[in-house]
């Protein structure tokens, strides 16, 4: 047996004891895109053109999955709580037609109990503070439905919160926007800091009185890229019990791609097309790549910030939330929901013991999330 091949077999072992929880993937919106949530015509029982399929997360090692609820943040108000509330659906959809492999989980006992049965704990994030249109109400009623983040903003600004990828308006959060933390914080949902500005990552740590997480954002260290994490906020967020959970999407994890992409969205922006407008940008990107290839991020690139993550937070305050389904291409080794043992061996090869592996896939998590609820059921 090679070195390589130990370290995978040591990885695949430990992951059938020890949950594998990522934070953030996106097939909800794609199997809306192809297949208008249709789970018939996008069986994920077999090979699918999405990067997520059961097939795939099994041989990836995947015990639990925080599905992404994502809607554009460019609709109006009334249309992203609509269009949330058909993503929502689509999750329970897809968990009781595969309900052999998927399993719905809302507490972190949960999770550990779908684990357990062998099948993948299926959560919920809302991915946008625009998904609940100004409204506490909304916000309680994606609790019950089952969403247990919230991400404070997408690419644009809410009305209450600055986004990392727009213009500044409020200086981090407004009063409401501390209201909507609270209130998180009493209904036990996970405050998401990925995708918001550094101000708003600040005053959302001042605000809550439970731990947060970044359910998809890396280092900006290394990486200097706005929807990255400065070692300021990893700190504060480390010592209030949170969680950052690494992306593996390339324009947060190579500098390289970073900079290419800043070339590619200064071209879209002559050409009228909105880097923050997803539905039209992606298929002008795919146009651009033609005559300017995208560099590859790799495997490497994200070790290198998954080590600077647990340098400067610690390794009880790490874990990953590759993004799948919500990019269009992936660091080479990482390129589908399969590659997860690729990366958990290569840090063994490192030197990171089995309890460090542990922690980093879902038991740091799982940790921050019996925090929210701590914190939830102290407050009834």
């Amino acid at each position: 047996m090679t070195t390589d091949t130990a370290y995978l077999a040591r990885v695949r072992t430990l992951l059938r004891e020890h949950p594998l929880i990522d934070g953030h993937n996106d097939l909800p919106w794609r199997a809306r895109t192809l297949a208008g949530y249709d789970w018939e015509r996008l069986d994920i029982a077999g090979s699918t053109p999405t990067h997520t399929d059961l097939p795939r997360l099994r041989s990836g090692c995947v015990g639990g999955q925080f599905w992404s609820v994502f809607v554009p943040s460019t609709l109006p108000a009334d249309q992203a709580v609509i269009q949330t509330l058909e993503q929502v659906d689509a999750v329970h959809a897809m968990v009781r037609r595969y309900a052999d492999q998927l399993g719905l989980a809302t507490t972190a006992d949960e999770v550990e109990r779908v684990f357990a049965s062998g099948r993948v704990a299926s959560l919920m994030g809302a991915e946008g503070g625009h998904s609940i249109g100004s409204s506490l109400g909304v916000l309680r009623v994606l609790h019950r439905l089952g969403v247990r983040y919230l991400t404070l903003t997408h690419n644009d600004n809410t009305p209450w919160a600055d986004s990392a990828t727009d213009t500044p308006v409020h200086g981090g959060l407004t009063d409401f926007g501390r209201e909507v933390v609270r209130e998180m914080n009493r209904l036990g949902m996970l405050v998401d800091l990925s995708h918001v500005s550094a101000d708003t990552m600040r005053d959302a740590l001042d605000t809550s009185v439970a731990p947060v997480v970044f359910s998809h954002s890396s280092a900006r260290a290394v990486c200097d890229s706005p929807r990255n994490v400065p070692d300021d906020v990893l700190q504060t967020m480390a010592a209030a019990g949170g969680t950052c959970m690494a992306v593996f999407a390339p324009q947060f994890v190579s500098q390289e791609v970073r900079d290419w992409r800043e070339e590619a969205a200064a071209a879209a922006q002559a050409d009228g097309v909105a880097a923050t407008d997803l539905e039209r940008f992606e298929p002008w990107m795919e146009t651009y790549r033609l005559r300017h290839p995208e560099p590859r991020a790799t495997l490497a690139q994200v070790v290198e910030h998954v080590e600077h993550l647990r340098e400067v937070a610690g390794v009880d305050h790490i874990g990953v939330g590759g993004d799948y389904d919500g990019v269009s291409t992936l660091p080479v080794g990482l390129e589908d929901v399969s590659g997860y043992p690729r990366l958990f061996a290569a840090l063994a090869a490192r030197g990171w013991s089995d309890n460090d592996l542990a922690r980093l896939a879902g038991a740091n998590v799982l940790r921050t999330l019996r925090g929210a609820e701590e914190v939830a059921a102290a407050q009834a």
